[in-house]
């Protein structure tokens, strides 16, 4: 082989670990609403359950609270991918729920998500007017 095939060849193996290395650094972007789905996937499935308490709806806004350690967290979650699920009367979901959140990190909480729902709707007629 001359010298000048194998800087060609040289040449031509550099450029394609190049782009490979380029893929594996910067792979595929994930939107914003892909890695929302993912972390409440993952707290679905691994979140520690607990007690809360859904204070205020606003819009496809929930807003709820609940303690672990301590410290009060006060959460709110868009819920606007779950808008089909959610009752006419958002009155209806105040009150007691469960919500799964992250050991590593408690703020890191959900109160529903594709796989698992902490919402306890409650009945109308036991809504104080």
């Amino acid at each position: 082989m001359s010298a000048a095939a194998a800087i060609i060849l040289l040449s031509a193996v550099g450029g394609i670990l190049l782009v490979v290395a380029g893929f594996l650094l910067f792979g595929r972007r994930h939107s914003p609403d892909e890695k929302e789905r993912a972390r409440r996937i993952f707290l679905s499935t691994r979140g520690r359950l607990i007690e809360a308490e859904i204070t205020e709806v606003q819009g496809e806004l929930v807003g709820y609270s609940y303690q672990v350690g301590g410290v009060t967290y006060h959460v709110v979650q868009d819920l606007a991918a779950f808008r089909h699920l959610m009752p006419r009367d958002p009155t209806l979901l105040l009150g007691p729920a469960l919500i799964r959140y992250s050991q590593a990190n408690p703020a890191n909480s959900i109160l529903l998500s594709e796989e698992w729902s902490g919402i306890r709707m409650a009945r109308p007629d036991s809504i104080k007017q």
